[in-house]
């Protein structure tokens, strides 16, 4: 991208700032929120593709949970939630094992259980092999509904012929039902192109928000392509829906800087549940997964559920958020920064953590995350931090967060 371009794109998004982006109309239709008022509890199930469970529509992520959080789980069951996200590296495990504890004794039949495994090109069918095992030993079940190859970011990871193997093995011996891919890299496009067309994706979970939908710039800008980074994810869900394929989405709220927006909020509405009816309105969703720290939170999520629109007043939650938050937000679908780097510090990766730390609040699983980058910001300690000062295209100050990051989550 020119200079020039990069400067445009930065215009646009503080005009958007500077004169109130909230004063745009509505491309969706609306209604009042009394219309809406709901119980706590989840109001509608989604055929999940081809893999024809039914899903809630809002979901359980499980990236924050831990020892003795059972009863968390045993809430969101009560509530009607019965799809439960988890991972290999989640919490060290503790997630995993939570899950197990809390639904112990329960019908599986009613609850579907996804697990995920950060892979390498070259890992073997008994690497692989040993990663579910571990994952079905914690989960204390025979079988997962749904394993993914986790935050792809490379197309040789999933065209990997012993990760097909695997997925194939691991079906036969009926250790997993279904598969599929997780992804928010900044090769989200290519690695969804290519996994759409594989019989092995069954289900996805990508990084989706209003921010990343062309459709919220519509009512005040032509040329969209300056600010949305992901052009092409509405087409993509799109695609993934006429074939059949499950569509599951995270990040959709942006940073979740959920008291930044309190001050704004309104009776009837929360701008959680304005970000998340964004998502539903979306006829190729089937539903969202978001993480869920305790139970006045998960009351408050379930407010969205059974939406396909936005209510009046909503939009104005979501320019207001866009507003403050636009120019510290690292979009998770983008990676156009990381060529500046002479380290090679993976720099979205970097803020990714910084965002679960600083935003999320979440310090312990921050620095889990962040021992996991290849190649941290340590290199930011003794750079000038010129190569990265002007590399976001959207005004975030990388030279300025990389290496403090670094220092709170070594």
């Amino acid at each position: 991208m020119t200079s020039s371009a990069k400067a445009s794109r930065r215009k646009v998004l503080g005009w958007g700032a500077a004169t109130g982006i909230a004063s745009g109309m509505s491309t969706l239709p609306s209604v009042s929120a009394s219309e809406t008022a709901k119980l706590p509890k989840v109001e509608k199930y989604y055929r999940l593709g081809k893999t024809e469970l039914e899903i809630s529509d809002i979901s359980f992520g499980s990236s924050s949970l831990r020892h003795g959080q059972e009863s968390l789980v045993h809430y969101a069951l009560d509530r009607g939630i019965n799809y439960f996200d988890s991972a290999y590296s989640y919490t060290r495990g503790q997630s995993e094992e939570v899950i197990g504890n809390a639904l112990k004794g329960r019908i599986r039949d009613d609850v579907y259980i996804v697990s995920k495994a950060v892979t390498d090109p070259g890992a073997s069918v008994d690497w692989l092999m040993n990663h579910l095992n571990t994952s079905l030993k914690r989960l204390q079940t025979d079988y997962i509904d749904i394993y993914m190859c986790h935050a792809v970011n490379d197309i040789a990871r999933i065209s990997s012929p012993t990760w097909l193997e695997f997925i194939e093995k691991a079906k036969e011996q009926g250790k997993i039902r279904f598969s599929g891919m997780s992804g928010h890299a900044g090769k989200l496009t290519e690695c969804l192109e290519y996994g759409l067309e594989q019989d092995s994706t069954e289900v996805i979970l990508v990084a989706y928000n209003f921010g990343e939908d062309p459709k919220f710039y519509e009512r005040f800008l032509r040329e969209r392509d300056m600010v949305a980074t992901q052009m092409e994810l509405p087409r993509l869900l799109e695609k993934a829906k006429s074939k059949d394929i499950g569509v599951t989405v995270m990040k959709t709220l942006r940073g979740a800087r959920l008291n930044d927006m309190r001050p704004y909020e309104r009776e009837g509405g929360t701008w959680s549940q304005a970000a998340f009816r964004w998502v539903l309105s979306n006829p190729n969703v089937d539903a969202v997964v978001i993480t869920m720290r305790e139970e006045a939170q998960i009351n408050e999520f379930l407010g969205a559920s059974g939406a396909d629109r936005l209510l009046s007043g909503d939009l104005e939650l979501l320019d207001t958020y866009y507003a403050l938050n636009s120019a510290t937000y690292c979009r998770p679908n983008c990676g156009e920064c990381l060529s500046a780097c002479p380290y090679g510090v993976e720099v979205s990766e970097v803020l990714r953590t910084r965002m679960y730390a600083v935003d999320y609040h979440d310090l312990a699983f921050a620095r889990e995350e962040y021992e996991t980058i290849a190649t941290n910001a340590a290199a930011c300690l003794s750079c000038s931090g010129e190569p990265c000062q002007n590399a976001c295209n959207y005004g975030v100050q990388i030279n300025a967060v990389c290496g403090p990051t670094h220092s709170l989550l070594s």
